[in-house]
């Protein structure tokens, strides 16, 4: 591990590489650049952390039971996940709001650096990885989900939970803590 610099001289990080080997990738290696959790673009005002959506529950619970070793352990130790399947009761509002991983193929909201899509991209964004082009991308897809928040407030009493529970789990699945609307 070499150490990285800060523009004032200080050692602010050591760039450490991570190897990931999984259903979806092999030998796939990225570099971290940046301390966790911290540094990131002005824009980007994430409500929840990767470990808080886990512990929520998320995407049916199916989403990271393969590729626990890439992230800290402590995201899993309260996380809802099913070793089985999609279980949608595990989502914190009990529904399910995803797309099939087919569809955002379709689309083209899938990069070749994470194949699982925006929550990948996310979680390694906060783990500390870095690309340019493809975190420019995704802040605005994640800016643009905002939208959803809106929606919920046009059309919910404020602190209704039960009004757009998959509007309000799709909002979760973007880190925004759709609870507090």
């Amino acid at each position: 591990m070499a150490k990285r610099q800060s523009l004032k001289g200080r050692v602010t990080a050591k760039i450490e590489w991570v190897t990931v080997n999984d259903r979806m990738q092999k030998r796939y290696r990225y570099q971290l650049t940046a301390p966790m959790g911290r540094i990131f673009d002005p824009e980007f005002k994430p409500e929840l952390t990767p470990k808080e959506m886990l512990e929520l529950g998320v995407f049916c619970g199916k989403y990271m039971t393969d590729c626990r070793k890439e992230f800290p352990a402590s995201w899993f130790k309260k996380a809802k996940l099913s070793a089985k399947g999609s279980d949608c009761s595990l989502n914190y509002f009990g529904v399910d709001a995803s797309r099939p991983l087919s569809e955002w193929r379709k689309k083209g909201w899938i990069h070749q650096d994470d194949p699982r899509g925006w929550f990948q991209w996310y979680c390694r964004y906060y783990m500390g990885r870095r690309l340019p082009e493809e975190d420019q991308r995704q802040i605005k897809r994640w800016k643009a989900f905002r939208r959803h928040i809106n929606q919920i407030k046009l059309n919910c009493e404020p602190g209704d939970p039960f009004c757009r529970p998959r509007q309000r789990q799709a909002l979760l699945h973007w880190a925004y803590d759709s609870r507090k609307i």
